[in-house]
């Protein structure tokens, strides 16, 4: 698996070595020359490089989405990561601080854990996560999302607002 990944994508169990083409492919539109793209372990969720600004990326994919929506056949989601770190909470919580300057002083925010392949309680991301984080918290309508995606030994976090991540099938309908 990738060990610096900025793209996870989800998909269909089964759907991993196309949805792995698919987003190779897509990264290619775009104009990355060199994308890497590799399973993860985890059945549906695929992890991806691309030398482009991740949320850059979900702009161009959103693009192709509306002009060319055949074009994403396998790939569900798609969610920029900005940090990879190995999964220890001592490195969530600064990482999570470092990142929380995104968050304004008058913005809200709540953390959002998906976890896979690890015993770590969620409860314990989170507190860990935001300890050090004085914003206001709401857990319904946040202004931002603090998003931690371990993945057994690695975690990928972001502070993101709701609409940075592509969800095909939502967006496809409308």
């Amino acid at each position: 698996m990738l060990r610096d990944f900025n793209l996870l994508a989800t998909t269909a169990r089964g759907n991993e070595d196309e949805a792995c083409s698919e987003l190779w492919y897509l990264l290619g539109e775009i104009g990355d020359s060199a994308p890497a793209v590799e399973r993860t372990g985890v059945a549906g969720l695929i992890a991806a490089k691309t030398v482009f600004n991740p949320f850059e990326v979900i702009g161009k994919f959103r693009q192709i989405l509306q002009e060319r929506p055949y074009e994403f056949r396998y790939t569900l989601r798609i969610i920029p990561i900005e940090k990879v770190i190995r999964t220890d909470l001592g490195e969530i919580q600064r990482v999570a601080t470092e990142l929380s300057a995104k968050i304004g002083r008058n913005e809200s925010f709540r953390v959002t854990v998906e976890k896979r392949f690890t015993e770590t309680p969620t409860r314990d991301i989170i507190e860990a996560a935001a300890s050090n984080i004085e914003r206001k918290v709401d857990l319904n309508k946040p202004d931002k999302i603090l998003l931690i995606e371990v993945i057994g030994g690695l975690t990928g976090i972001s502070v993101i607002k709701p609409e940075d991540i592509l969800s095909v099938i939502k967006e496809k309908v409308l």
